[in-house]
């Protein structure tokens, strides 16, 4: 894949980069800040060289606050077939839930803490650049255990939770019922149960699911 980083830590930022291009992706840049990263991809997509993902931490100068994440919201509305990663230090509900309500597809939210499973870092990549989810297992955890004191994922059996959440982190049915040991046929009856009991009949699509669930979620 063709990637661009941008993340105002100098460490990091190089990190990523020489580790990209271990796997063989390539990094078209690697910026410190929000505006230098939507120069870029002006600057790529005018000489046709779009990146397939874009990885941009949430909080970058010059505020520190929402910089990257306004960079993020943004790109996919300027260019929606772009994928964006977006890392964050810890678990920022606003943010996430920012990310999690947004229709477009190819979106992702990571704790920095998971780049250093490097395996988990780069299939989340690799998902997002491929326009699927890929969202923290404990961003979704915390998303789930808030929720659940006032909404109706108080009715969800207990196995439905567990499919729940790994739905939201953007497993496939295929890759839960691999993950939870239980057969194909059994992940589909319980997300159907799932969106019954959440109201969400009619929602289609991998992604549209997810991000379906993950807005009730956030409200």
């Amino acid at each position: 894949m063709r990637v661009v980083l941008a993340d105002d830590s100098i460490l990091l930022r190089e990190g990523l980069v020489r580790l990209l291009a271990e796997e063989g992706h390539e990094v078209a840049a690697a910026v410190g800040d929000a505006d230098q990263l939507i120069a870029v991809l002006e600057q790529v997509g005018e000489r046709g060289e779009k990146p397939d993902a874009v990885v941009v931490d949430v909080r970058m100068p010059p505020t520190h606050t929402d910089e990257g994440l306004r960079a993020a919201v943004q790109i996919r509305e300027r260019w929606p077939d772009v994928g964006v990663l977006v890392l964050s230090q810890y678990v920022e509900r606003r943010y996430a839930t920012e990310l999690l309500t947004d229709d477009s597809e190819g979106v992702g939210y990571l704790l920095k803490d998971r780049v250093l499973q490097v395996d988990e870092f780069l299939d989340a990549l690799e998902r997002v650049g491929a326009g699927q989810a890929a969202f923290d297992p404990e961003v979704v955890r915390q998303l789930l255990t808030r929720s659940r004191r006032t909404d109706p994922l108080g009715t969800l059996t207990a196995r439905e939770r567990e499919v729940l959440g790994e739905m939201a982190q953007g497993h496939t049915n295929a890759a839960i019922a691999v993950r939870l040991h239980i057969s194909l046929s059994a992940v589909e009856k319980h997300t159907n149960a799932i969106f019954d009991k959440l109201d969400l009949i009619g929602t289609s699509g991998y992604s549209r699911r997810v991000l379906a669930v993950l807005r009730y979620l956030g409200t």
